[in-house]
C-alpha cells in the first residue's frame, strides 16, 4: 500500500502564498513519514503545479490511492464544488467551470474544506488574543469572502453562523456577527453590533487563509470611519492548519487500513 495525499489550494501570483502552502506540505511530509506521499496542487495561476501536475507526480512516485484535501475556508466556495467535480467526487460541478475532469488511474477520495472545524476556531481565538482586552465587553465582526450564488451562499451562512456561536461560547465575547464581502455586508453588520450593544468595543477578525488584497486593502477600506480593532491576521501560517490536514489524513489512513512500517 502506497497512499498519496494531495493538498489542493487556489493558487496565486504572489510567491508568498505558494510558499505558505509549500511550508505546510513540507511539515505534513515530516509529520506523516516517508511512507505517505504528499504533493501540493493549485487550482490556477501556478504554472507547472496545477492539480493534474500534482496527481501525475504522486502516481509517478507510486501512489496507489489518493486523498485530495481542499485547503479552502468554506463548503460554500464554488471552487470546492468545481474541483470536486473535476476529481470525480460529484456528478455535476454545481457551478460553471473551465475545469475539465482530471486523469487519475488510482482510487481517489475527496476530503472537506475547513468550515467551522475546531482547528479553525482555535486559530481565530489565538489571533483575537492580540486584539481583545475584555471579551465580555467586546462584539466580534467575522468577515469572510462569501458567495452570491444560490446554494453556495447558504453554505457560507451556515459555516459563519456556527463559527460565530463557537467564538462566543469559547471566547466569552459579548456578541458576534458575520459578514460576507461578496454581499457587501460589512457596514450593515457593524451597525447592528453597535445598535445592539453600544457600550461594547467592536473587534474585527478576517476569515481568510492568507494575507493579501482582501485583508490588506478591501476590509480596511470598508472599516474606514467605523471604530473597531483590526490587525488583518489570517489562518496561515499556524500549526493548527497542519493539525487540520493531519486529522483528515489520519482518519483516511485508518479507514484504508494503512499501517506504518516500524
Amino acid at each position: 500500500m502506497k497512499p498519496g495525499i494531495l493538498i489542493i489550494s487556489h493558487g496565486s501570483k504572489e510567491s508568498g502564498w505558494v510558499s505558505l502552502v509549500d511550508e505546510a506540505v513540507s511539515s505534513a511530509r515530516q509529520a506523516w513519514g516517508e511512507e505517505v506521499l504528499v504533493a501540493a496542487g493549485f487550482l490556477e495561476l501556478v504554472e507547472g503545479r496545477l492539480i493534474q501536475d500534482a496527481i501525475d507526480e504522486l502516481e509517478r512516485a507510486g501512489a496507489d490511492r489518493l486523498l485530495a484535501i481542499p485547503l479552502f475556508i468554506s463548503s460554500g466556495s464554488t471552487h470546492v464544488s468545481e474541483i470536486g467535480w473535476a476529481l470525480g467526487a460529484y456528478e455535476e460541478p454545481g457551478t460553471e467551470t473551465d475545469l475539465t475532469p482530471v486523469a487519475c488511474s488510482v482510487p481517489l477520495l475527496y476530503g472537506k474544506p475547513m468550515d467551522d472545524d475546531a482547528e479553525v476556531v482555535d486559530v481565530l481565538l489565538e489571533r483575537l488574543q492580540a486584539l481583545s482586552v475584555r471579551p465580555d465587553k467586546e462584539s466580534l465582526l467575522l468577515i469572510g469572502h462569501g458567495s452570491k450564488e444560490e446554494g453556495f451562499r447558504q453554505a457560507w451562512e451556515r459555516g459563519l453562523a456556527r463559527l460565530s456561536e463557537k467564538l462566543i461560547e469559547q471566547g466569552g465575547f459579548g456578541d458576534c456577527r458575520w459578514a460576507m464581502l461578496q454581499l457587501d455586508q460589512v457596514g450593515g453588520r457593524w451597525e447592528e453590533l453597535r445598535s445592539d450593544k453600544p457600550q461594547n468595543d467592536i473587534v474585527v477578525v478576517p476569515l481568510f487563509l492568507s494575507e493579501g488584497y482582501f485583508t490588506k486593502e478591501v476590509i480596511p477600506s470598508l472599516l474606514r470611519g467605523l471604530p473597531s480593532r483590526y490587525d488583518g491576521r489570517t489562518l496561515m501560517p499556524h500549526v493548527r492548519v497542519l493539525d487540520w490536514m493531519s486529522r483528515q489524513a489520519g482518519n483516511w489512513l485508518n479507514d484504508i487500513g494503512f499501517k506504518r512500517q516500524l
